[in-house]
This record gives C-alpha cells, sequence and structure tokens, in this order.
C-alpha cells in the first residue's frame, strides 16, 4: 500500500528530514474502490430476489473469466468448492474479486494475485466467517495450486465460517 503520513509536527515544512506526505491510494487500490461502486449501483437496479442472486453469480462468474490463467483456475476451483459446500453463501462482487455472503454480507472472498499484484492469490475471510480458534486464527489463506488436501480444507473452512 503507497500510503504515507505527514508528521503533523513537520506538517507544512517539505524537504525536511523525517518528514513525509500523504500519496494517497496505489492505483489498484482506487481501482478496487471504483469496481466496488459499480458492483453497488448494478445490484441496486437489479429485481426480484432470483433475479439479484441469478445476476450476482453470473457477475461472480464472469469475473473469474477475466482472470489470467493461473488465477482463473484457481478461482473456479475454490468457486465450486465453496457454492457446493457452503450453498448458504451467496456469490457476489465484493470490491470487483468474486466473494460469498450471507444475508448480503461478505464471509469469504477470492482475491486474485494479479488484482494487487502479489505472488499468490488468497481466500480471505471476514470477521463475519466462524473461524474463531482461541485468542488467534487465520483469516486468509495464500493459494498458489488447489490439491485434494487443498480442496479439503477448503471445503472444512467455508462449512465452518458459515
Amino acid at each position: 500500500m503507497a500510503r504515507t503520513t505527514t508528521n503533523a509536527s513537520t506538517a507544512g515544512t517539505a524537504g525536511t528530514a523525517g518528514s513525509s506526505t500523504y500519496e494517497g491510494f496505489s492505483a489498484e487500490e482506487r481501482a478496487a474502490m471504483k469496481a466496488h461502486a459499480l458492483d453497488q449501483k448494478k445490484a441496486a437496479r437489479r429485481g426480484t430476489a432470483a433475479e439479484k442472486a441469478a445476476e450476482a453469480e453470473r457477475d461472480v462468474l464472469a469475473k473469474i473469466a477475466e482472470m489470467q490463467d493461473s488465477d482463473r483456475i484457481l478461482a473456479e476451483r475454490v468457486h465450486a468448492l465453496i457454492t457446493a459446500n457452503a450453498p448458504a453463501l451467496a456469490p457476489k462482487l465484493w470490491y470487483g474479486m468474486p466473494s460469498y455472503a450471507l444475508d448480503g454480507k461478505v464471509v469469504c472472498f477470492f482475491q486474485s494475485a494479479e488484482k494487487f499484484k502479489a505472488r499468490y492469490a488468497t481466500l480471505g475471510f471476514s470477521d463475519l466467517a466462524k473461524l474463531d480458534d482461541g485468542p488467534m486464527w487465520a483469516a486468509g489463506f495464500a493459494l498458489t495450486e488447489v490439491t485434494p488436501e487443498v480442496e479439503t480444507r477448503i471445503a472444512e473452512l467455508v462449512r465452518r465460517a458459515v
């Protein structure tokens, strides 16, 4: 993330040692926020609940289809695992990413490696996911490949999340 802050004591003294300026959001962050705004507008225009759900799933599948091969293969598998193992979760776009919501609130999401120029894709869970395990637990998982063991783990996580 390309954010820096200005130290209050050095504000207005550009060039002073130790001072920095706020650079704003990265291009990737701005693109994600714009995608989120478009997703919200599109969702607001839809008709019945069934039409909204069907269109939201089509949007997710279209977004997955646009991904680079490595991310697309992972996202397709993750989508299939989530929809099969947690049918209560409804697919929807969230900040331009495939996500899965319960009662309209995102529980988990797939973030492609390409989206934020990361070296791996991520399966992330919001605070609504019931993954609590003592005083500390994972809320995001790096994905480089979906093996049978990874499939089992994803299925277990999404079932537990709801």
